[in-house]
């Protein structure tokens, strides 16, 4: 009887473990706490940087049109 049973316990092992192979699971993949911290300076580092372009492009779009002021005065 021990033997038998030891042999089905090792078979439905390895079934087991076939089945959990071919099931994925839904749960998301682990992401350390340092890496969520990096992850988090690198947005706000690129959210920083898109804002710095962002005012540079109105300062040179505001400097343009007060070029063009500028020179439609010194024409008239």
């Amino acid at each position: 009887m021990n033997r038998k049973k030891k042999i089905n316990q090792i078979l439905k092992k390895k079934q087991k473990q076939a089945n959990s192979k071919l099931h994925s699971s839904n749960k998301p993949r682990y992401i350390s706490k340092a890496d969520r911290a990096k992850m988090e300076a690198e947005e706000q580092a690129k959210a920083a940087l898109e804002q710095a372009e962002g005012s540079v492009e109105v300062t040179t779009e505001s400097e343009e049109a007060g070029i063009e002021t500028k020179e439609t005065k010194a024409a008239e």
